[in-house]
């Protein structure tokens, strides 16, 4: 064998992604809510973006032609330049005005901002104050709040949590003792264990006592959860009804101590794609208001005049050139944007016009692969596209993806979403007779016989489960 460095020469295929791509591809991917933080912090790093002042009935910019070189041109052809940008891309005016309407949703969106929210510890700690503690035990106190889980439990036992405690050397009876002063203001199961204890501290305070509820507590609460009422009264020597009965005592406990004591703020969704009917049709569109028009500002044209009569325009001509062509390519970056998610939701909901006529029965199966060919882009920016974007329709807000579903094909010859058969599946069991649900191969039966969908049983458990339904067992009532 020679071992030695050798030259050779071949040819292969490779595809080779430019920055300007990657960049289109990033932005692309931006939510409407990334997409404005995205356009303020451009607007922040380069001097030649600025948004423009257009008139309601005037149109978008046309986007710049990425393929046009400027790099080649000297002082007079920069100069050249910016101006045919600065008709492309400008308004025609660049007389400054206050956007009235923009300020008002600006205050607006503040005025609805919800506040912050509380945690646990900030709403227990907040008890405190209608407590009589010495210092010691208001240190106690609060440690033993913030060693809560979020649902008001003690996953430690006091012992690791007196051992562990740094300020003072503390028992686990003098824990207890502060733990039973924070129950008293608090709830009654505050640092419960498990469930059990934790139901078990509520009956305590209970003002009616039921010996018989504690003993469902105490011995039987996997069979509670499992719904097995017979053995439950086989064990117990009582009927059903006196189980039944102390069942509701047990359901108006909280299985969770912290239970509504912290202050969640719901997520707010900001949909990317707006579906609406008008006229009998439906027409999709991009909400304007969260993304500016974007234009290339003239004001720097006064830098290339002053670095020539300085002497020195050589450097600051490159600098204008980099940050030019960094605006130029993020303008077109945005407005592809706009008009590849234009394409991909015109497709989407041309395909779904039955979902927005009559809801989720009438979702048909869709694959990604379909919306790409006639889109005309590759799959992958169907996928980029849809990713956690949010359509808002005649029929609520959903995301984008929710509209790529797998199918089957019905006894009548039509396709069936795998939406569409979760929500026959959910209507069958709501309608059924509690006393005696039906089993999976009876609702596969019932699938088949009334909505003429005919899938496995193994399948309908899938779907059962994956809409959260428990089994007949635990559904029956007795």
């Amino acid at each position: 064998m020679k071992l030695g460095i050798s030259q050779h020469t071949g040819m292969e295929q490779r595809l080779v992604q430019s920055p300007q791509m990657i960049q289109a591809m990033q932005i692309l991917q931006l939510s409407s809510l990334d997409l404005e933080g995205r356009v303020e912090q451009e607007l922040m790093e380069n001097p030649f973006l600025e948004v423009a002042e257009v008139e309601l009935e005037k149109e978008a910019p046309e986007a710049p032609n990425p393929d046009e070189n400027p790099a080649d041109t000297g002082y007079e052809g920069m100069i050249d330049m910016l101006e045919t940008y600065d008709r492309e891309l400008g308004d025609g005016t660049r007389v400054p005005r206050i956007d009235q309407e923009g300020a008002d949703r600006k205050l607006e969106a503040m005025s609805n901002t919800p506040a912050r929210s509380q945690s646990l510890g900030d709403t227990l700690r907040e008890n405190l104050s209608f407590m009589s503690l010495s210092s010691g035990d208001r240190e106690l106190a609060e440690y033993l709040i913030y060693s809560l889980d979020d649902r008001g439990y003690l996953p430690d036992s006091l012992e690791d949590l007196a051992s562990a405690y740094y300020k003072a050397a503390v028992t686990p009876e003098d824990l207890l003792d502060v733990l039973e002063k924070l129950r008293e203001v608090a709830h009654a199961a505050i640092g419960a264990r498990d469930l059990r204890e934790c139901l078990l501290l509520q009956l305590e305070d209970h003002p009616f006592w039921d010996p018989l509820v504690h003993e469902l507590v105490e011995n039987h609460l996997e069979d509670i959860t499992t719904n097995r009422l017979p053995r439950i009264t086989r064990a117990t020597g009582r009927s059903i009804e006196e189980i039944k009965h102390a069942l509701e005592l047990i359901r108006g406990l909280d299985p969770y101590p912290c239970h509504g004591q912290t202050e969640d703020t719901a997520a707010v969704i900001h949909p990317d794609i707006v579906v609406e009917e008008v006229d009998g049709e439906y027409q999709v569109r991009l909400p304007r208001q969260r993304t500016p028009d974007l234009t290339v500002s003239p004001n720097y044209k006064s830098l290339l005049r002053q670095a020539r009569e300085a002497g020195d325009d050589q450097a600051v001509l490159e600098w204008v050139k980099m940050k030019l062509e960094a605006a130029r390519w993020f303008i077109n970056a945005v407005q592809q944007r706009k008009s590849t998610m234009e394409r991909i939701a015109d497709a989407i909901f041309g395909r779904q016009k039955g979902f927005l006529e009559h809801g989720v029965s009438k979702l048909v199966p869709m694959r990604m692969q379909e919306i790409a060919d006639e889109a005309g882009v590759h799959i992958s920016t169907v996928s980029r596209a849809a990713a956690g974007k949010y359509a808002q329709t005649p029929r609520g807000i959903f995301p984008l993806k929710f509209f790529f579903t797998s199918g089957t094909v019905n006894s009548e010859g039509e396709s069936e979403s795998q939406t569409s058969i979760k929500d026959k599946l959910r209507r069958i069991v709501d309608s059924e007779d509690k006393t005696k649900p039906y089993s999976d191969d009876q609702l596969a039966a019932l699938l088949a016989e009334a909505e003429g969908v005919k899938i496995a049983r193994r399948t309908v458990t899938k779907y059962r489960r994956a809409l959260d339904i428990p089994s007949s067992t635990r559904r029956r009532e007795y």
